[in-house]
């Protein structure tokens, strides 16, 4: 890692350090709402622009060139590492990740084999060269996290209730373990491969893990969770941990082995410092539909998002989940100027 990545603001706030302004980086800003986007992206389908080493440099590069932002998300998906090891799937358009074979025995478990570097190499290409275009900018790397991806093998796709995932779970422990643990396994690879060609920080993404109690989280979820976050341990690089509606889950996300805990915009940053503890940085937590407001009132609110974090051993600004495909990118700009003046206590 470079002197000049290693000073970054993003990297300072992840590491419980005061930088110069707080740094801000959005989730989803490679993508969605950007013209340039869908004009690059237009007439190709989401896992083939993941398997593009071209069009992956070029979405994760586009934000950083428009906003400023202090840190670049690699533009790919959560289920690229499922895919590259052949699993059936496909993303469609309006509903998300399909799994043709979703998995309910064991006999269906040795398809999830280990993730080998030949089979990211479009991946770890992109991560180079993604390196050598950002300079003194950050790449964070990312990977879904076990629940969420199990849900998505279990339930075939997307589901409101997760009941056949939560009824595995139950059910079949010894199996719901088994599953969780070949895709803890996998990601981890996924994301140490990621590092070590380039990407100075990582985020585990758990979107469906507000669907759980804190019980359930603990017994089911959390030391899967640990061991893809461990398998990054030893290279030196802040692991974040995002999941979306899990106030209830703070403390136990940071406790799987997070560096910077990731909060949507339900729980004020002040009170998920308390639910976290002194020991880790935050992340967040613009809710994404106040960019549809009035200019004022997102500054009011954006404001009011880096005042709480102050509480926190260190902050990163973000939104509290994903940009949204109709956010008008020059509310995003302002939004980062705005925050970057902002005063540092």
């Amino acid at each position: 890692m470079s002197t000049s990545i290693a000073s970054s603001p993003f990297l300072a706030a992840c590491r419980g350090e005061r930088p110069a302004h707080t740094p801000v980086w959005f989730m989803r800003q490679a993508g969605r709402s950007l013209p340039e986007y869908l004009k690059v992206r237009e007439g190709i389908p989401m896992l083939e622009s993941c398997f593009r080493t071209d069009l992956v440099v070029e979405i994760t590069m586009q934000p950083v060139r428009r906003y400023g932002v202090d840190a670049a998300i690699f533009f790919s998906d959560i289920v690229v590492p499922l895919k590259a090891i052949g699993v059936d799937l496909d993303i469609v358009a309006g509903t998300g990740p399909v799994v043709a074979d979703p998995i309910r025995s064991a006999a269906q478990l040795d398809q999830l084999r280990d993730l080998e570097p030949d089979d990211v190499t479009a991946v770890t290409d992109a991560v180079e060269a993604l390196v050598d275009e950002l300079g003194g900018t950050p790449l964070i790397g990312f990977a879904g996290a076990p629940f969420t991806l199990a849900s998505y093998l279990i339930e075939g796709g997307p589901s409101r209730d997760h009941r056949r995932t939560k009824e595995l779970m139950y059910s079949d422990p010894d199996l719901w373990h088994a599953l969780l643990d070949r895709i803890a396994r996998l990601g981890g690879q996924f994301l140490r491969l990621q590092v070590e060609h380039g990407a100075s920080a990582i985020q585990l993404f758990d979107s469906w893990a507000g669907a759980l109690s804190l019980q359930d989280y603990r017994t089911y979820v959390q030391p899967h969770s640990a061991t893809v976050l461990s398998a990054v341990a030893d290279l030196n690089v802040p692991r974040i941990h995002f999941g979306v509606g899990t106030g209830e889950l703070l403390g136990a996300m940071g406790e799987a082995g997070a560096d910077v805990v990731g909060v949507d915009w339900r729980v004020p940053l002040d009170e998920a410092a308390r639910r976290v503890g002194p020991e880790r940085a935050l992340q967040g937590n613009l809710d994404p539909t106040v960019l549809f407001g009035p200019t004022e009132v997102v500054h009011e609110r954006a404001a009011q998002i880096v005042e709480a974090g102050r509480a926190a051993r260190g902050h990163v600004f973000n939104l509290g989940h994903g940009v949204l495909p109709a956010t008008d990118p020059d509310a995003l700009a302002r939004l980062v100027d705005y925050v970057h003046a902002y005063p540092v206590a």
